[in-house]
């Protein structure tokens, strides 16, 4: 992979790979190969991937950023020395917007209005989600194609994790509505990327409130014991990514 690929071209990948990130919701249900348990040892291996992306590649990286501190507004600088308060705050809210969704789910008093609300909730919070990485596929803190397609391929299998949670836990709503507001939110994001570019330190805050985002999706997933998940298979994708950034 050339190390000295045009800015066009790095756009060009950035745009394919946010299309095929958006595909991942619109047609993920269609690898049935997912949906069994035990887990698919298929999910099992990509939230491995995602887990060894984020240790590996994407908190080294917001540690090297927050280094670089320059004067910023609206107090970003507290912020930029403090990034792994920022995970932490990523991986809460998404703790929380689970713990939310999961309440809803088992209150057998639960109104259709609680529901609808709930799911919303769900789905704009994954929005949220979908929009930085579509942002962050053009703005990293390592540029260049190399860094690029690693940044993909990881969020291409996380995604597919969280396509398959999101479809176990609403059903037809998130077919009929929900997987299009999360395919569009990636478009969006990109488009955002390409009108909008921030500084260096601002974009360690982005990093580090999506990598705690990650790493309670994953676990989230993997840990429960009805998930009956695949710890072989989990470590063998943490395992193989991480030999490939560190090789890369």
């Amino acid at each position: 992979m050339s190390a000295h690929a045009t800015p066009v071209a790095v756009e060009l990948v950035a745009v394919a790979l946010a299309l095929g990130l958006a595909l991942v919701h619109l047609y993920g249900r269609r690898l049935r190969v997912l949906d069994h348990l035990p887990r698919s040892r298929w999910l099992s291996v990509a939230g491995g991937v995602s887990v060894a992306y984020v240790f590996v590649h994407v908190l080294p990286e917001i540690g090297r950023a927050s280094t670089h501190v320059g004067p910023e507004p609206f107090g970003l600088a507290f912020l930029e020395h403090h990034v792994y308060l920022v995970a932490l705050v990523g991986f809460l809210a998404y703790y929380g917007v689970e713990r939310a969704a999961k309440r809803s789910t088992r209150d057998p008093d639960a109104d259709a209005g609680g529901g609808l609300r709930v799911f919303w909730m769900h789905v704009l919070a994954f929005a949220l989600y979908n929009l930085l990485v579509g942002y962050l596929l053009l703005h990293r803190e390592e540029s260049g194609l190399a860094s690029l397609v690693l940044f993909g391929v990881a969020m291409a299998l996380h995604f597919l994790v969280n396509d398959w949670a999101l479809r176990q836990h609403h059903g037809d709503a998130y077919h009929a509505r929900g997987r299009w507001v999360l395919a569009a939110a990636v478009l969006f994001g990109l488009g955002v990327g390409f009108a909008v570019p921030i500084g260096r330190q601002a974009l360690a805050v982005l990093f580090a409130f999506l990598a705690g985002g990650v790493i309670l999706n994953v676990i989230k997933e993997e840990v429960p014991e009805e998930r009956e998940s695949r710890f072989s298979a989990f470590a063998l994708g943490a395992a193989g990514y991480t030999a490939v950034l560190l090789l890369v």
